[in-house]
């Protein structure tokens, strides 16, 4: 039975007096290690190398240090991380993207290490929650498949006056097509889709738009037409009907279902008009010109959804068409 007569029933004011609690009566010869370990809640390994450096350093020895490494043999190098922050503040791209681009250059980064390092900046954006959505869209590999059509805001002239833009997206392959219309009706919405036709490398076979009274007079033509199980079809129906493409409709309320060109139109927002403040363009054909050089710098863009590929590398890789 060990005896522990000689040690104080006061309790320790520091680490280091607890500690020297342990060892001491190791270090005086009462008693061995074999003996504390019995009675002592650390481990033999423990009290060995609280012997060691108290014999080394005395008490100071039996302080606590930090464990974080003195070097740091895998960090990313200063350059690196600049061109990484330099990347994100002039072109606003995630992670992802900016380790695939940087790829492009020789540089092989985890894009897990590009989010810490732009976490680390203060660059990362504040995401806000969303509720699950129990619709689902249905997967379109095939160019010219399904393309989703829609009209934003683009820039502000007066009070009640903007210039429009039209945007068309192809699902397969995120191929995307702009112009700008000084108002959006009938006419201009039927001229974007010829004009549409014959600028995509590829056959259109359906079009998705939402409820706009440009695109259909669902909400409008139904109800005020005398015979609502004959309505009067819309121009926009009629012109796709002549050029053999389906033209489909969201769920009233539900833009989640026309998802691709809402993206995008963020994008657009973030990156194109952010910058367009000042100066504005002076005329519509000016504002075309700009918004004609986004869409090609946007069709060079790496996307997530297509694993790394831009647009246009999609389209070179499924059907070998070159710009």
């Amino acid at each position: 039975m060990v005896s522990l007569g000689h040690m104080s029933k006061i309790m320790p004011n520091n680490e280091i007096e607890e500690r020297y609690r342990w060892i001491g009566p190791i270090v005086d010869g009462v008693l061995t290690i074999k003996q504390m370990v019995l009675i002592c809640p650390f481990s033999e390994r423990t009290l060995k190398y609280w012997l060691t450096r108290y014999r080394k350093q005395g008490l100071k020895g039996l302080e606590s240090k930090s464990r974080k490494p003195r070097s740091f043999p895998n960090a990313t190098c200063k350059e690196i991380k600049g061109k990484v922050i330099e990347m994100r503040r002039d072109t606003r791209l995630c992670a992802r993207k900016i380790s695939w681009r940087l790829k492009k250059q020789n540089i092989h980064i985890h894009e897990r290490t590009v989010g810490k390092i732009l976490k680390q900046e203060g660059l990362v954006r504040k995401y806000r929650r969303h509720k699950a959505t129990k619709w689902k869209p249905t997967l379109v590999t095939t160019p010219g498949e399904l393309m989703e059509v829609d009209v934003k805001y683009g820039i502000r002239l007066a009070k009640y006056k903007w210039w429009y833009q039209f945007t068309a997206i192809d699902c397969a392959t995120r191929w995307r097509h702009l112009y700008a219309y000084d108002s959006p009706n009938n006419f201009t919405s039927v001229c974007f889709l010829k004009k549409l036709i014959k600028t995509t490398p590829f056959k259109i076979k359906a079009v998705k738009t939402d409820n706009a009274e440009i695109f259909t007079n669902k909400y409008t033509g139904y109800e005020l037409s005398k015979n609502p199980f004959k309505p009067k079809l819309h121009i926009f129906d009629i012109v796709c009907d002549q050029l053999n493409i389906d033209h489909y409709l969201i769920d009233k309320g539900k833009p989640a279902q026309n998802g691709k060109v809402e993206r995008s139109h963020r994008s657009d927002n973030e990156s194109f008009y952010y910058f367009r403040r000042e100066p504005r363009p002076k005329s519509l054909e000016e504002y075309r010109y700009y918004l004609n050089l986004w869409n090609l710098w946007y069709n060079d863009l790496e996307h997530c959804s297509l694993n790394g590929l831009s647009p246009n590398e999609y389209l070179r890789k499924v059907q070998n068409v070159w710009f």
